[in-house]
């Protein structure tokens, strides 16, 4: 017995290691990132043109024959297999995605990896699209209050990393990423184990800083340095499409948990599901960019904006880039998962969460790798979920509510305040 558990376990590792090795050549976000030029020349000409972009090569082979190699060892009968075939195919179609970019080919498996708007959960019969005019809609209710000025965006790139720098330093320890301000970025900030970079360019409110904290460090940070603590297992250190939407997830997840989110960063996450379909729909980059104008008037983030739902994909239309549909399934993905994992009293598997790069259906395998003693648990957790006491006293409070049918309730509370003045206490 104990000959064939150390057979299955140097099997394990070597399917890890090769499908690791093909994963870190994926480099996704960077091959299909933009050049400065391309937003100079586009104000350049007044934001009246297309955008011209040229991509690198990018030879998919190589990657596709270490995950033939490692597929001869994977046989996908048990939950174990199950999960390396998954992340076999995930790494291959993204390898096949950058291969392909500037093609309507990329669009066919960006949609297969990420999923596209009408494009109902697995398990769920809900679509993003429709996860989006939700929050839209509860958006518009709520304009009637007053809920203040919202902040100007004052705080610099160097402000911000500053105030970062400062709180990862102290999480992390000798750890902790590096911060790097930059010129061109696909967002706002991006981080690795290694490092978080922030576009110089980029202009903070006080709230996305500590939002930026949560999502960037304390998620993906913390679980890429997990994961490359997974000597055994070190596809967990590798970040690929078929991780992206636990890990996006986990950190919009994140910023509500810890308070630290805003409307405008729920109503910014609506807006890109809508741009993904517009130009799934035909519409091309200027009529996306109008779009984002029209939202944010604001010509630089609008830009930004619609450069996510193209880079890698046709600027004319047709063929986006639909990584961004994955924040709103994943945090609905996630906040049912972390549920069910408590009312299941399986404390256990929160710490799995954040042992490396992952998705939530992947914690049945990792359940079974950790009991075999090649998964270690996560070193470094947010701080919200380090602190089990107050994390399972609101889940006890979320696992209440919805308990309860609101409905009657809800008719009560508007029949009464139908009629009532609204009141304003800053009128002088």
């Amino acid at each position: 017995m104990t000959n064939a558990l150390e057979k299955e376990k140097t099997r394990l590792r070597k399917v890890t290691h090769l499908l690791y090795d093909g994963a870190r050549r994926v480099r996704i976000l960077r091959t299909i990132d933009w050049p400065a030029s391309v937003k100079h020349d586009f104000f350049a000409k007044q934001g009246k043109e297309l955008p011209i972009v040229n991509y690198p090569e990018f030879d998919a082979k190589p990657t596709i024959d270490l995950i033939r190699e490692a597929r001869r060892m994977i046989i996908p009968v048990t939950p174990i297999d199950q999960w390396l075939e998954r992340q076999a195919n995930s790494i291959e179609t993204g390898a096949r995605m950058i291969a392909s970019v500037g093609s309507p080919v990329f669009f066919e498996h960006a949609r297969q990896l990420y999923g596209e708007p009408t494009a109902p959960l697995r398990y769920l019969p809900v679509t993003s699209l429709e996860l989006a005019h939700s929050i839209q809609d509860v958006i518009d209710q709520l304009s009637r209050i007053d809920l203040g000025i919202a902040p100007p965006a004052h705080l610099t790139a160097e402000d911000v990393g500053k105030e970062i720098g400062a709180a990862v330093a102290v999480h992390f320890g000798d750890d902790a990423p590096e911060i790097q301000l930059v010129d061109t970025l696909s967002a706002n900030a991006l981080a690795t184990a290694d490092r978080i970079r922030i576009r110089r360019d980029a202009r903070f409110t006080d709230r996305d800083a500590v939002q930026l904290l949560n999502h960037e460090a304390y998620i993906h940070v913390a679980t890429s340095l997990n994961g490359r603590f997974q000597t055994d297992l070190p596809i967990l250190g590798a970040g690929h499409p078929g991780t992206t939407r636990t890990q996006e997830g986990l950190a919009v997840f994140a910023e509500i948990i810890s308070g630290s989110i805003e409307l405008d960063r729920l109503r910014r996450l609506a807006d890109r599901v809508f741009a993904i379909q517009m130009a799934i729909e035909g519409a091309d980059f200027l009529e996306v960019y109008n779009y984002f104008l029209e939202r944010t008037h604001n010509p630089d983030q609008s830009f930004e904006n619609a450069r996510r739902v193209f880079r890698g994909g046709l600027i004319t239309g047709g063929g986006p880039f639909t990584k961004d549909v994955v924040y709103l399934f994943g945090l609905l993905q996630v906040s049912t998962a972390i549920r069910a994992i408590f009312s299941a009293g399986r404390s256990d598997c929160l710490r799995l969460l954040f042992c490396g790069k992952l998705d939530v259906q992947d914690i049945p395998a990792l359940c079974e790798l950790a009991a075999m003693g090649l998964c270690l648990p996560a070193r470094y957790l947010p701080p919200w979920a380090s602190d089990l006491r107050s994390l399972l006293a609101v889940l006890t409070y979320s696992s209440f509510m919805n308990k309860i049918d609101p409905a009657p309730m809800t008719a009560v509370a508007e029949k009464q305040l139908a009629n009532a003045p609204i009141v304003d206490f800053d009128k002088k």
